[in-house]
């Protein structure tokens, strides 16, 4: 699995997360829109090294893939989205995505999110692509819909974020949808 692999549309390219991505890796996540349904938040920049690692090693265990979705250029950085918990056995991933808040609303996971999905079911050979959304993220929730994404159910208080319990939304596309 390599993510020297670009992906581009028409105005986009998904390219490789590289080491100099950090400072926006580290912008968008810690930033307070973006983390406020997200699983991780990083307050500097080392700390930040910690995602980085985890890209990294994602590829080396063959586990996910992860892009940095940029302008066409490549000029511009807008977030970053891929696979993890990818099971070989079991053809199945979890889908990611966040984008910087300057960048919401712009179509931009409408565009790049269906070139995702068709790389994890074409070159990945998965079967399912799995995401979970937060239960109070309404956007993204409307957003997974439209993209034919299936609502499977709710895991309710199944988390534990910023001392309380939160209620996880479990989507689905399959590879026959």
């Amino acid at each position: 699995m390599s993510s020297t692999t670009t992906i581009k549309t028409d105005r986009l390219l998904l390219r490789k997360i590289i080491p100099e991505d950090i400072q926006n890796i580290y912008k968008g996540l810690s930033h307070p829109d973006v983390i406020k349904y997200y699983g991780i938040s990083f307050t500097s920049l080392e700390a930040t090294e910690e995602q980085m690692t985890w890209y990294r090693e994602l590829e080396e265990s063959e586990t996910g893939i992860w892009w940095a979705i940029c302008s066409l250029d490549g000029q511009t950085f807008y977030g970053a989205s891929g696979f993890n918990n990818l099971s070989k056995v079991h053809k199945k991933a979890e889908i990611g995505f966040w984008l910087l808040p300057e960048f919401w609303g712009k179509g931009l996971m409408q565009e790049a999110f269906p070139l995702i999905c068709n790389y994890g079911f074409e070159t990945l050979g998965l079967n399912r692509i799995e995401g979970f959304v937060d239960n109070d993220n309404l956007n993204c929730k409307k957003a997974i819909e439209k993209l034919n994404f299936k609502h499977e159910g709710t895991m309710r208080d199944c988390e534990i974020k910023d001392g309380n319990f939160l209620s996880v939304d479990i989507y689905s596309k399959l590879k026959s949808d």
